[in-house]
């Protein structure tokens, strides 16, 4: 009786890929143009002018101290418990987590595995962009600042650029930079920054970072999406590798591995028949081989005779004295005596 295999929900996400393995024709892959260059190029001047009037102490520093005092959750404390959820839109987990399920519902329908990659492939240079340049500038945020006036850099702090803002950036971003059709990129592209500027000033609100933190966590998060591009050849160069794995993992699951290969018969040269004698030399050789080796020759048994004829020797020589007239045992007494008159 045949019985069939149970699926599991990984068979049927990737039995839907395979129903159509190549990527639908209406779906464009955004090229590092010139435009997008030149961008790219306008973000990182800006981005390391922010990084140079911190650390000069310029006005933007100026600017930061008299925001801080300022203190818009006391100005404004009515909107303060809407913006501590608000802020969460810009939080990693959260966010990755909402995202990854809109993005693997993408995956599904389009027969590809390139919006989870790209999603993956973003959120791995924001940890490492990002990460380092907060680890490297150590600037103390508002609340623990030490010096009125100062740029509170290289003290052990972790919020230059904001890490809420940068991840909002990318995050919401990535929506838009896989976006079908140009109307959607940019109803997605206004969504998104919408959300990413709103995250930014709320952590300005609560206190929890400096303005120029915002303002470089724009930047550094408008970075990678322009930088996504480059990455492109490597997401495709992943969903292969992938699908090759998965291919290998369901036939080594089904038992289906390819057969090792039959030995090759080598010909023989041809060579003439022996002859009669050269058998029969062959045929003794082998005998001979086969025999166990034959004993010494000081430990090859004499010929047998037995024990009362035998005469006990030693190294010395033999115990007896010789004995001419007697006889071995068994012959008669009348053959060896000599007859003498009566």
């Amino acid at each position: 009786m045949r019985t069939e295999r149970n699926l599991t929900r990984l068979d049927r996400v990737f039995a839907r890929l395979d129903r159509e393995p190549e990527r639908p024709a209406h779906i464009d892959v955004p090229r590092m143009s010139r435009h997008r260059i030149a961008l790219f190029a306008a973000t990182l001047a800006f981005y390391l002018a922010i990084v140079w009037l911190v650390v000069i102490t310029s006005w933007l520093v100026r600017l930061d101290w008299q925001v801080m005092f300022f203190r818009p959750y006391q100005q404004w404390p009515e909107i303060h418990a809407f913006l501590d959820y608000y802020v969460v839109l810009g939080q990693r987990g959260p966010t990755a987590v909402m995202v990854a399920a809109w993005l693997g519902w993408r995956s599904w329908r389009q027969h590809t595995l390139r919006p989870l990659l790209t999603l993956g492939a973003s959120l791995l240079l924001l940890n490492i962009t990002v990460g380092a340049a907060k680890l490297g500038m150590g600037r103390l945020g508002p609340h623990y600042a030490t010096t009125i006036g100062s740029n509170e850099m290289g003290l052990g702090g972790d919020i230059f650029p904001s890490g809420h803002t940068a991840n909002a950036v990318v995050t919401w971003g990535i929506l838009a930079y896989l976006a079908s059709t140009p109307r959607a990129r940019r109803w997605l592209s206004a969504v998104s920054a919408v959300v990413s500027l709103g995250v930014g000033l709320t952590t300005v609100y609560l206190g929890t970072h400096w303005l120029s933190d915002v303002v470089l966590g724009w930047a550094a998060g408008l970075l990678i999406l322009l930088a996504l591009p480059w990455c492109e050849p490597l997401i495709a160069r992943a969903e292969v590798g992938i699908l090759d794995l998965r291919d290998r993992w369901r036939e080594r699951r089904a038992g289906t591995l390819p057969a090792p290969a039959a030995p090759v018969a080598v010909p023989v040269p041809f060579a003439p028949r022996p002859t009669a004698q050269e058998e029969a030399a062959a045929a003794r050789e082998t005998v001979a081989a086969a025999r166990s080796p034959r004993a010494p020759v000081y430990l090859t048994p004499g010929p047998h005779t037995p024990r009362s004829e035998r005469t006990p020797v030693t190294p010395a020589g033999s115990r007896r004295p010789p004995h001419t007239e007697r006889l071995p045992r068994g012959a008669t007494a009348s053959a060896a005596r000599p007859l003498t008159g009566g």
